[in-house]
C-alpha cells in the first residue's frame, strides 16, 4: 500500500507541475496575442526604445503604450532602465526562450511540411525553364 501512495503522490506532483507549466504558457500566449503588444515587441527586437519613441512609431496614445508596457514588464517580456528623465525598454530573452522550448515539440509537424514544400518548389524551378524552352520551340515552328 505504501508504494501505491508514493506512486500516486509522484503522479499528482507531476500533474501539478505540468498544469502550472501549461498555465504559464497559456498566460504567455495570451499576453503576446494582443496586437499592440506584439507591435511593441517587434519594435524592441531591433533596439531599446523609450515610451515616447514607441508612441510615435506606432501612433498610439501614451497611456495605451504605458499600459501594454506594464503588462509586458510584469510578465517578464521586457525590462526597463532609467536614462535621465526617460525610461528605456528592452526585451528580456527568458520568456521567449521558454516559448521557443515549448514550441520545439511541435516543430517536427511543420518542418516536414516545409521540407516537402521546398522540394516541390525545387522541382517546379527545374521544370519551369524546360517548359519555357519547349514553348519557344513550338512557337518558332508554328511561325515557319
Amino acid at each position: 500500500m505504501r508504494k501505491e501512495c508514493q506512486v500516486a503522490a509522484k503522479y499528482s506532483l507531476t500533474r501539478i507541475c505540468s498544469t502550472r507549466y501549461i498555465q504559464s504558457m497559456e498566460s504567455a500566449f495570451e499576453i503576446i496575442a494582443e496586437p499592440n503588444r506584439r507591435a511593441i515587441l517587434s519594435l524592441l527586437v531591433s533596439s531599446q526604445q523609450s515610451v515616447g519613441e514607441i508612441e510615435r512609431q506606432l501612433r498610439m496614445p501614451q497611456p495605451t503604450v504605458s499600459k501594454h508596457l506594464r503588462v509586458l514588464r510584469e510578465a517578464g517580456f521586457v525590462e526597463s532602465t532609467v536614462d535621465a528623465q526617460r525610461r528605456l525598454y528592452r526585451l528580456k530573452p527568458g520568456p521567449f526562450q521558454e516559448l521557443d522550448d515549448w514550441l520545439a515539440q511541435f516543430r517536427r509537424f511543420w518542418s516536414a511540411h516545409i521540407d516537402a514544400l521546398e522540394r516541390h518548389l525545387d522541382r517546379m524551378d527545374q521544370l519551369t525553364p524546360k517548359k519555357a524552352t519547349q514553348r519557344r520551340r513550338r512557337g518558332s515552328k508554328s511561325q515557319k
